[in-house]
């Protein structure tokens, strides 16, 4: 993906730089998931959801509006049959409708 954009702004990006930048994502990701799987057991969930998202980036005020905005434009155009589908008794009645399983910590 970085050599795609390079090459489409014109610029040329060394391997080590490359492989220097790929090491920082890949490292950033493991991070961020074990935050995520934190803030789900935290809340005594084992599933993450869009809310844990949004917490992970509470130190970057425009992504956590984006990504707010982002799952509001989601749960908007969600069927109104899953919607029904969903609700549960109970706090997971509060859950957002986006979840991914994660398995026990």
């Amino acid at each position: 993906m970085l050599k795609v954009e390079a090459r489409r702004s014109g610029l040329e990006i060394s391997e080590p730089v490359v492989a220097c930048l790929a090491d920082l994502a890949f490292q950033f990701s493991e991070q961020l998931a074990k935050d995520l799987e934190r803030f789900a057991h935290h809340a005594g969930r084992k599933s993450v959801n869009t809310d844990d998202v949004i917490l992970s980036a509470h130190r970057n005020e425009h992504l956590a509006v984006s990504l707010r905005s982002f799952c509001d434009e989601l749960k908007l155009k969600e069927p109104q049959s899953l919607k029904k589908r969903r609700r549960l008794p109970g706090k997971e009645a509060k859950a957002p409708t986006c979840a991914v399983h994660i398995s026990d910590l």
